[in-house]
Protein backbone atom coordinates (compact mmCIF):
# COMPACT_ATOMS: atom_id res chain seq x y z
CA UNK A 1 0.00 0.00 0.00
CA UNK A 2 1.45 3.19 -1.07
CA UNK A 3 2.53 5.79 1.50
CA UNK A 4 1.30 9.43 1.35
CA UNK A 5 5.02 10.60 0.48
CA UNK A 6 5.33 7.66 -2.28
CA UNK A 7 1.81 8.96 -4.08
CA UNK A 8 3.13 12.11 -4.11
CA UNK A 9 6.21 11.76 -5.73
CA UNK A 10 4.23 9.60 -8.44
CA UNK A 11 1.32 12.28 -9.15
CA UNK A 12 4.51 14.84 -9.39
CA UNK A 13 6.78 12.95 -11.66
CA UNK A 14 3.56 12.26 -13.85
CA UNK A 15 1.70 15.43 -13.83
CA UNK A 16 4.87 18.46 -13.15
CA UNK A 17 7.55 16.72 -14.84
CA UNK A 18 5.21 14.70 -17.53
CA UNK A 19 6.54 11.50 -17.59
CA UNK A 20 4.80 8.05 -18.77
CA UNK A 21 3.41 5.61 -16.78
CA UNK A 22 5.76 3.01 -17.98
CA UNK A 23 8.59 5.34 -16.80
CA UNK A 24 7.19 5.62 -13.43
CA UNK A 25 6.80 2.39 -13.08
CA UNK A 26 10.27 1.43 -13.81
CA UNK A 27 11.86 4.15 -11.40
CA UNK A 28 9.59 3.16 -8.33
CA UNK A 29 9.36 -0.17 -8.29
CA UNK A 30 5.26 -0.20 -8.87
CA UNK A 31 3.36 -2.08 -11.05
CA UNK A 32 1.07 0.38 -13.76
CA UNK A 33 -2.45 -0.16 -11.93
CA UNK A 34 -0.92 0.95 -8.72
CA UNK A 35 0.49 3.88 -10.82
CA UNK A 36 -2.55 4.36 -12.45
CA UNK A 37 -4.31 4.19 -8.21
CA UNK A 38 -2.13 7.28 -7.14
CA UNK A 39 -3.24 9.00 -10.09
CA UNK A 40 -6.89 8.66 -9.86
CA UNK A 41 -8.16 12.27 -7.99
CA UNK A 42 -11.13 10.08 -6.69
CA UNK A 43 -10.93 9.45 -2.72
CA UNK A 44 -9.42 6.35 -1.67
CA UNK A 45 -11.51 3.69 -0.18
CA UNK A 46 -10.77 2.30 3.54
CA UNK A 47 -9.51 -1.05 4.04
CA UNK A 48 -11.80 -3.53 4.59
CA UNK A 49 -11.49 -7.45 5.21
CA UNK A 50 -12.83 -9.44 3.21
CA UNK A 51 -12.82 -12.48 4.87
CA UNK A 52 -12.22 -12.91 8.51
CA UNK A 53 -8.95 -14.24 9.50
CA UNK A 54 -9.40 -17.98 10.30
CA UNK A 55 -8.91 -19.03 14.06
CA UNK A 56 -7.97 -22.41 14.55
CA UNK A 57 -7.71 -22.52 18.11
CA UNK A 58 -10.24 -20.23 19.17
CA UNK A 59 -12.85 -21.26 16.50
CA UNK A 60 -14.53 -24.24 17.84
CA UNK A 61 -14.84 -22.72 21.01
CA UNK A 62 -16.53 -19.38 20.23
CA UNK A 63 -19.95 -20.73 20.08
CA UNK A 64 -19.16 -21.75 23.96
CA UNK A 65 -18.03 -18.38 24.97
CA UNK A 66 -21.08 -16.84 23.79
CA UNK A 67 -23.35 -18.62 25.45
CA UNK A 68 -21.57 -18.00 29.07
CA UNK A 69 -21.55 -14.29 27.51
CA UNK A 70 -25.52 -14.43 27.44
CA UNK A 71 -26.12 -16.29 30.63
CA UNK A 72 -24.21 -13.34 32.40
CA UNK A 73 -27.34 -11.52 31.35
CA UNK A 74 -29.27 -13.09 33.63
CA UNK A 75 -26.58 -13.87 36.81
CA UNK A 76 -26.18 -11.29 39.57
CA UNK A 77 -23.32 -8.86 38.97
CA UNK A 78 -20.62 -9.70 41.26
CA UNK A 79 -21.23 -13.36 40.13
CA UNK A 80 -20.77 -13.47 36.64
CA UNK A 81 -18.39 -15.32 34.42
CA UNK A 82 -15.13 -13.57 34.20
CA UNK A 83 -12.37 -13.82 30.99
CA UNK A 84 -10.11 -15.86 33.38
CA UNK A 85 -12.80 -18.31 34.57
CA UNK A 86 -14.25 -18.41 31.11
CA UNK A 87 -10.47 -19.36 30.39
CA UNK A 88 -10.19 -22.23 33.44
CA UNK A 89 -14.08 -23.55 32.01
CA UNK A 90 -12.17 -23.72 28.69
CA UNK A 91 -8.97 -25.53 29.41
CA UNK A 92 -11.11 -28.28 31.08
CA UNK A 93 -12.92 -28.42 27.57
CA UNK A 94 -9.66 -29.04 25.63
CA UNK A 95 -9.01 -25.24 25.14
CA UNK A 96 -5.32 -24.67 24.28
CA UNK A 97 -4.89 -21.23 23.33
CA UNK A 98 -4.51 -18.36 25.40
CA UNK A 99 -6.41 -16.17 28.13
CA UNK A 100 -5.84 -13.35 26.23
CA UNK A 101 -7.70 -13.96 22.86
CA UNK A 102 -10.99 -15.06 24.97
CA UNK A 103 -10.67 -11.84 26.78
CA UNK A 104 -10.25 -9.84 22.91
CA UNK A 105 -13.42 -11.70 21.87
CA UNK A 106 -16.01 -10.66 25.14
CA UNK A 107 -14.34 -6.99 24.68
CA UNK A 108 -15.56 -7.38 20.69
CA UNK A 109 -18.48 -8.77 21.34
CA UNK A 110 -19.75 -6.18 24.23
CA UNK A 111 -18.90 -3.37 22.12
CA UNK A 112 -20.51 -5.08 19.05
CA UNK A 113 -24.02 -5.07 21.16
CA UNK A 114 -23.93 -1.67 23.65
CA UNK A 115 -25.29 1.39 22.32
CA UNK A 116 -23.98 5.29 23.06
CA UNK A 117 -25.63 6.25 25.72
CA UNK A 118 -27.52 9.06 25.24
CA UNK A 119 -28.50 12.34 27.46
CA UNK A 120 -31.19 15.31 27.10
CA UNK A 121 -29.74 18.94 27.17
CA UNK A 122 -31.23 19.96 30.64
CA UNK A 123 -31.97 23.76 31.84
CA UNK A 124 -33.16 24.55 35.10
CA UNK A 125 -35.08 27.28 36.76
CA UNK A 126 -33.56 29.53 39.20
CA UNK A 127 -34.07 28.39 42.55
CA UNK A 128 -36.24 25.62 41.66
CA UNK A 129 -34.33 22.35 41.57
CA UNK A 130 -31.43 20.86 43.97
CA UNK A 131 -29.82 17.46 44.12
CA UNK A 132 -28.22 15.55 47.25
CA UNK A 133 -26.28 12.69 47.54
CA UNK A 134 -23.44 11.10 49.71
CA UNK A 135 -19.94 10.34 48.96
CA UNK A 136 -16.53 9.20 50.60
CA UNK A 137 -12.67 10.51 51.14
CA UNK A 138 -9.94 10.12 52.92
CA UNK A 139 -8.61 13.14 55.58
CA UNK A 140 -6.56 13.19 59.22
CA UNK A 141 -9.30 14.29 61.31
CA UNK A 142 -7.75 14.88 65.13
CA UNK A 143 -3.65 13.13 63.76
CA UNK A 144 -5.65 9.98 62.24
CA UNK A 145 -6.11 9.35 59.00
CA UNK A 146 -10.07 8.33 58.29
CA UNK A 147 -12.55 8.07 55.81
CA UNK A 148 -14.77 10.40 56.18
CA UNK A 149 -18.26 10.49 55.00
CA UNK A 150 -19.41 13.49 52.34
CA UNK A 151 -22.05 15.53 52.12
CA UNK A 152 -23.14 17.09 48.67
CA UNK A 153 -25.87 19.28 48.02
CA UNK A 154 -25.99 21.45 44.69
CA UNK A 155 -28.32 24.29 43.11
CA UNK A 156 -28.93 22.89 39.35
CA UNK A 157 -29.10 26.48 38.56
CA UNK A 158 -26.15 28.11 39.81
CA UNK A 159 -24.55 24.94 40.00
CA UNK A 160 -23.77 26.15 43.55
CA UNK A 161 -22.23 23.43 45.72
CA UNK A 162 -22.47 22.92 49.18
CA UNK A 163 -19.44 20.57 50.83
CA UNK A 164 -19.78 19.00 54.51
CA UNK A 165 -17.94 16.22 56.39
CA UNK A 166 -19.55 13.19 58.75
CA UNK A 167 -17.82 10.50 60.97
CA UNK A 168 -21.19 8.91 59.61
CA UNK A 169 -24.29 9.25 57.63
CA UNK A 170 -26.94 9.00 60.28
CA UNK A 171 -30.00 10.55 59.97
CA UNK A 172 -29.03 13.80 62.24
CA UNK A 173 -26.16 14.14 60.06
CA UNK A 174 -28.27 14.26 56.97
CA UNK A 175 -30.33 16.61 58.27
CA UNK A 176 -28.21 19.05 59.44
CA UNK A 177 -26.02 18.78 56.83
CA UNK A 178 -29.09 20.21 54.77
CA UNK A 179 -29.84 23.19 57.34
CA UNK A 180 -26.30 23.99 57.51
CA UNK A 181 -26.31 23.79 53.61
CA UNK A 182 -29.94 26.12 53.22
CA UNK A 183 -27.88 28.70 55.17
CA UNK A 184 -24.84 28.78 53.35
CA UNK A 185 -27.25 29.35 50.05
CA UNK A 186 -29.43 31.99 52.00
CA UNK A 187 -32.57 30.03 51.59
CA UNK A 188 -34.63 26.58 50.81
CA UNK A 189 -34.75 24.91 47.55
CA UNK A 190 -38.08 24.78 46.03
CA UNK A 191 -37.22 20.71 45.19
CA UNK A 192 -34.65 18.31 46.03
CA UNK A 193 -34.13 15.14 44.35
CA UNK A 194 -32.39 12.38 46.21
CA UNK A 195 -31.18 8.74 45.56
CA UNK A 196 -33.47 6.32 47.59
CA UNK A 197 -31.34 6.66 51.26
CA UNK A 198 -32.76 4.60 53.56
CA UNK A 199 -32.56 7.53 55.60
CA UNK A 200 -35.52 9.56 54.10
CA UNK A 201 -37.30 6.38 52.56
CA UNK A 202 -37.73 2.82 52.42
CA UNK A 203 -38.07 0.59 48.97
CA UNK A 204 -40.86 -2.03 49.25
CA UNK A 205 -39.61 -4.49 46.97
CA UNK A 206 -42.10 -7.57 45.46
CA UNK A 207 -40.01 -10.80 45.22
CA UNK A 208 -42.54 -11.86 42.27
CA UNK A 209 -42.41 -9.33 39.95
CA UNK A 210 -39.07 -8.80 40.71
CA UNK A 211 -38.98 -5.01 41.22
CA UNK A 212 -39.53 -2.12 43.70
CA UNK A 213 -43.49 -1.26 44.13
CA UNK A 214 -43.61 1.51 46.16
CA UNK A 215 -41.73 4.14 48.41
CA UNK A 216 -42.60 4.99 52.13
CA UNK A 217 -40.77 8.04 53.33
CA UNK A 218 -39.83 8.22 56.92
CA UNK A 219 -41.63 10.12 59.38
CA UNK A 220 -38.56 11.88 60.45
CA UNK A 221 -37.53 13.34 57.09
CA UNK A 222 -41.24 14.38 56.56
CA UNK A 223 -40.97 16.38 59.36
CA UNK A 224 -37.90 17.98 58.08
CA UNK A 225 -39.17 18.63 54.64
CA UNK A 226 -42.75 19.54 56.20
CA UNK A 227 -40.45 22.52 58.25
CA UNK A 228 -38.99 23.60 55.25
CA UNK A 229 -41.77 23.58 52.20
CA UNK A 230 -39.29 21.79 49.92
CA UNK A 231 -40.75 19.02 48.23
CA UNK A 232 -38.47 16.09 47.76
CA UNK A 233 -38.09 13.51 44.08
CA UNK A 234 -36.02 10.30 44.77
CA UNK A 235 -34.62 8.51 41.40
CA UNK A 236 -35.68 5.06 40.00
CA UNK A 237 -33.77 2.37 41.49
CA UNK A 238 -29.97 1.95 39.95
CA UNK A 239 -30.56 5.16 37.65
CA UNK A 240 -28.55 7.62 39.19
CA UNK A 241 -27.73 9.57 35.73
CA UNK A 242 -31.56 10.95 36.91
CA UNK A 243 -29.37 13.11 39.47
CA UNK A 244 -26.43 13.73 37.20
CA UNK A 245 -24.86 16.81 38.57
CA UNK A 246 -24.56 16.01 41.75
CA UNK A 247 -23.17 12.44 41.46
CA UNK A 248 -20.24 14.76 38.86
CA UNK A 249 -20.59 17.04 42.09
CA UNK A 250 -19.17 14.12 44.55
CA UNK A 251 -16.03 13.52 42.20
CA UNK A 252 -15.93 17.13 41.86
CA UNK A 253 -15.74 17.70 45.61
CA UNK A 254 -13.45 15.28 46.51
CA UNK A 255 -11.07 16.60 43.57
CA UNK A 256 -11.37 19.99 44.32
CA UNK A 257 -11.65 19.89 48.72
CA UNK A 258 -9.73 16.58 49.65
CA UNK A 259 -6.52 17.40 47.05
CA UNK A 260 -4.26 17.39 49.18
CA UNK A 261 -5.72 15.26 51.87
CA UNK A 262 -6.74 17.89 54.54
CA UNK A 263 -5.90 18.24 57.60
CA UNK A 264 -7.82 19.05 60.95
CA UNK A 265 -7.56 18.95 64.55
CA UNK A 266 -11.75 18.37 64.66
CA UNK A 267 -14.45 17.64 62.38
CA UNK A 268 -15.75 21.46 63.43
CA UNK A 269 -12.15 22.36 61.71
CA UNK A 270 -12.33 20.33 58.67
CA UNK A 271 -15.78 21.71 57.49
CA UNK A 272 -14.51 24.92 58.05
CA UNK A 273 -11.65 24.12 55.47
CA UNK A 274 -14.42 23.04 53.51
CA UNK A 275 -16.77 26.05 53.32
CA UNK A 276 -13.52 28.26 52.31
CA UNK A 277 -12.60 26.00 49.63
CA UNK A 278 -16.47 25.88 48.45
CA UNK A 279 -16.85 29.42 48.31
CA UNK A 280 -13.45 29.49 46.79
CA UNK A 281 -14.93 27.20 43.75
CA UNK A 282 -17.98 30.17 43.37
CA UNK A 283 -15.39 32.07 41.36
CA UNK A 284 -15.05 29.42 38.87
CA UNK A 285 -16.87 30.18 35.22
CA UNK A 286 -18.91 27.17 33.69
CA UNK A 287 -18.07 26.17 29.94
CA UNK A 288 -20.47 28.18 27.88
CA UNK A 289 -22.11 30.37 30.58
CA UNK A 290 -21.51 34.03 30.89
CA UNK A 291 -21.37 34.39 34.86
CA UNK A 292 -19.53 32.62 37.51
CA UNK A 293 -21.11 30.11 39.63
CA UNK A 294 -21.15 32.76 42.00
CA UNK A 295 -22.79 35.36 39.96
CA UNK A 296 -25.36 33.03 39.03
CA UNK A 297 -26.14 32.35 43.12
CA UNK A 298 -26.85 35.67 43.54
CA UNK A 299 -29.13 35.38 40.72
CA UNK A 300 -31.16 32.58 41.71
CA UNK A 301 -30.87 33.54 45.73
CA UNK A 302 -34.57 35.74 45.07
CA UNK A 303 -35.82 32.73 43.71
CA UNK A 304 -35.15 30.52 46.86
CA UNK A 305 -37.90 29.87 49.85
CA UNK A 306 -36.96 31.95 52.66
CA UNK A 307 -35.59 30.22 55.78
CA UNK A 308 -38.15 29.67 58.77
CA UNK A 309 -37.56 31.67 61.89
CA UNK A 310 -36.03 28.33 63.31
CA UNK A 311 -33.92 25.96 62.61
CA UNK A 312 -34.96 22.14 62.94
CA UNK A 313 -33.67 20.31 65.46
CA UNK A 314 -31.24 17.46 63.80
CA UNK A 315 -31.08 14.93 66.65
CA UNK A 316 -32.04 11.52 67.26
CA UNK A 317 -33.69 11.02 70.61
CA UNK A 318 -33.98 8.60 72.90
CA UNK A 319 -35.02 8.02 77.14
CA UNK A 320 -32.53 5.86 79.04
CA UNK A 321 -31.48 5.41 82.86
CA UNK A 322 -28.45 6.21 84.82
CA UNK A 323 -25.78 3.15 85.41
CA UNK A 324 -24.49 2.77 88.97
CA UNK A 325 -21.75 5.10 87.31
CA UNK A 326 -23.75 8.09 86.78
CA UNK A 327 -23.22 7.33 83.11
CA UNK A 328 -25.68 6.79 79.82
CA UNK A 329 -25.46 4.38 77.29
CA UNK A 330 -25.65 5.40 73.92
CA UNK A 331 -24.88 3.31 71.29
CA UNK A 332 -22.90 0.97 73.31
CA UNK A 333 -20.76 4.34 74.65
CA UNK A 334 -20.81 5.54 78.25
CA UNK A 335 -21.58 9.65 79.06
CA UNK A 336 -21.05 10.87 82.20
CA UNK A 337 -23.30 12.65 84.14
CA UNK A 338 -23.84 14.80 87.58
CA UNK A 339 -24.00 12.17 90.41
CA UNK A 340 -26.57 14.22 91.91
CA UNK A 341 -28.61 12.90 88.92
CA UNK A 342 -27.81 9.05 89.77
CA UNK A 343 -30.60 6.63 89.07
CA UNK A 344 -32.50 8.55 87.30
CA UNK A 345 -34.29 8.38 83.84
CA UNK A 346 -33.16 11.15 81.12
CA UNK A 347 -33.19 11.99 78.01
CA UNK A 348 -30.16 11.74 75.49
CA UNK A 349 -30.32 14.05 72.58
CA UNK A 350 -27.98 13.20 69.94
CA UNK A 351 -26.36 15.25 67.52
CA UNK A 352 -23.99 14.67 64.67
CA UNK A 353 -21.15 15.94 67.16
CA UNK A 354 -22.51 16.32 70.38
CA UNK A 355 -24.53 14.63 72.78
CA UNK A 356 -27.10 16.36 75.28
CA UNK A 357 -28.48 14.79 78.24
CA UNK A 358 -31.59 16.47 79.72
CA UNK A 359 -33.76 16.27 82.74
CA UNK A 360 -37.44 17.07 81.84
CA UNK A 361 -36.54 21.02 80.22
CA UNK A 362 -33.19 21.19 81.75
CA UNK A 363 -29.71 20.32 80.40
CA UNK A 364 -27.95 18.58 83.18
CA UNK A 365 -24.60 17.57 80.64
CA UNK A 366 -23.35 17.72 77.41
CA UNK A 367 -20.49 15.64 75.68
CA UNK A 368 -18.33 15.57 71.99
CA UNK A 369 -20.03 12.85 70.48
CA UNK A 370 -18.01 8.98 70.03
CA UNK A 371 -18.50 7.04 67.08
CA UNK A 372 -16.43 4.19 67.96
CA UNK A 373 -17.90 1.63 70.56
CA UNK A 374 -18.09 0.44 74.29
CA UNK A 375 -16.18 3.61 75.40
CA UNK A 376 -16.45 5.79 78.52
CA UNK A 377 -16.70 9.75 77.83
CA UNK A 378 -16.00 11.41 81.34
CA UNK A 379 -16.60 14.61 82.40
CA UNK A 380 -14.54 14.44 85.63
CA UNK A 381 -16.72 17.52 87.61
CA UNK A 382 -19.39 15.33 87.58
CA UNK A 383 -17.59 13.10 90.10
CA UNK A 384 -16.30 16.09 92.47
CA UNK A 385 -18.91 15.67 94.94
CA UNK A 386 -19.10 12.11 95.13
CA UNK A 387 -15.01 12.23 95.24
CA UNK A 388 -15.49 14.56 98.56
CA UNK A 389 -17.49 11.60 99.77
CA UNK A 390 -14.58 9.36 98.95
CA UNK A 391 -11.46 11.07 99.04
CA UNK A 392 -9.90 7.30 99.13
CA UNK A 393 -10.84 6.72 95.71
CA UNK A 394 -8.74 10.37 94.59
CA UNK A 395 -6.12 8.00 92.61
CA UNK A 396 -7.67 5.53 91.44
CA UNK A 397 -11.06 6.90 90.12
CA UNK A 398 -11.28 6.61 86.66
CA UNK A 399 -12.70 10.33 85.66
CA UNK A 400 -9.60 11.47 87.73
CA UNK A 401 -6.61 9.17 86.32
CA UNK A 402 -7.52 10.14 82.64
CA UNK A 403 -8.09 13.64 83.75
CA UNK A 404 -4.25 14.33 85.34
CA UNK A 405 -2.71 13.42 82.15
CA UNK A 406 -3.74 16.49 80.49
CA UNK A 407 -3.80 18.54 83.49
CA UNK A 408 -1.36 22.20 83.27
CA UNK A 409 1.54 21.87 85.52
CA UNK A 410 -0.25 24.24 88.48
CA UNK A 411 -2.93 21.68 88.98
CA UNK A 412 0.55 18.98 89.94
CA UNK A 413 2.05 21.62 91.55
CA UNK A 414 -1.27 22.34 93.48
CA UNK A 415 -1.42 18.67 94.55
CA UNK A 416 2.08 18.55 95.46
CA UNK A 417 1.03 21.32 98.31
CA UNK A 418 -2.06 19.91 99.55
CA UNK A 419 0.23 16.55 100.32
CA UNK A 420 2.88 19.00 101.91
CA UNK A 421 0.61 19.98 104.02
CA UNK A 422 -1.73 17.21 105.03
CA UNK A 423 1.21 14.99 105.71
CA UNK A 424 -0.33 12.28 107.41
CA UNK A 425 -4.05 12.81 105.49
CA UNK A 426 -2.34 13.15 102.18
CA UNK A 427 -4.84 13.37 98.96
CA UNK A 428 -5.67 9.44 98.32
CA UNK A 429 -5.97 8.37 102.10
CA UNK A 430 -9.51 7.68 103.70
CA UNK A 431 -9.87 10.40 105.76
CA UNK A 432 -8.38 13.06 103.87
CA UNK A 433 -11.48 15.09 103.80
CA UNK A 434 -9.49 18.44 104.31
CA UNK A 435 -7.59 18.22 101.42
CA UNK A 436 -9.80 16.81 99.23
CA UNK A 437 -12.18 19.76 99.52
CA UNK A 438 -9.76 21.91 98.64
CA UNK A 439 -8.34 19.86 96.05
CA UNK A 440 -12.33 19.62 94.52
CA UNK A 441 -12.33 23.57 94.93
CA UNK A 442 -9.76 23.95 93.05
CA UNK A 443 -10.89 21.72 89.93
CA UNK A 444 -13.76 23.38 89.71
CA UNK A 445 -12.77 26.79 89.32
Amino acid sequence: MLTEEEREHIRRAYYLDHQRVAQIARDTGHCRQTIQQALDARPRKPYQMKAERPAPIFGPFQSRVEALLHQNEHLPPKQRYTVHRMFELLQEEGYQGCESRIGQFCAEWRRHLSRAELFLPLEFDPGQDAQCDWGTAIAIVGGRRQTVHVFVLRLCYSRRTFVMAFPSEQQESFLFAHVQAFHHFGGVPHRISYDNLTTAVKLVFDKQEGRHLQRHENHTFVAFRSHYLFTSYFCTPGQGHEKGQVENGVGFARRNCFVPLPQAASFEALNHQLKERSLKLDERQMRGKPLTVGQAGEQEHPHLRPLPAFDYECCQRTTVRLTPYSQVIFETNRYSVPVRRARREVTVRAFPFQIEIWDREQLVAQHPRCYEREQDIFDPLHYLPLLEQRPGAFDYAAPMKRWRKDWPPCYHQMLRELRKKWPEEAVGCRNSSASSSSMSSMLRR
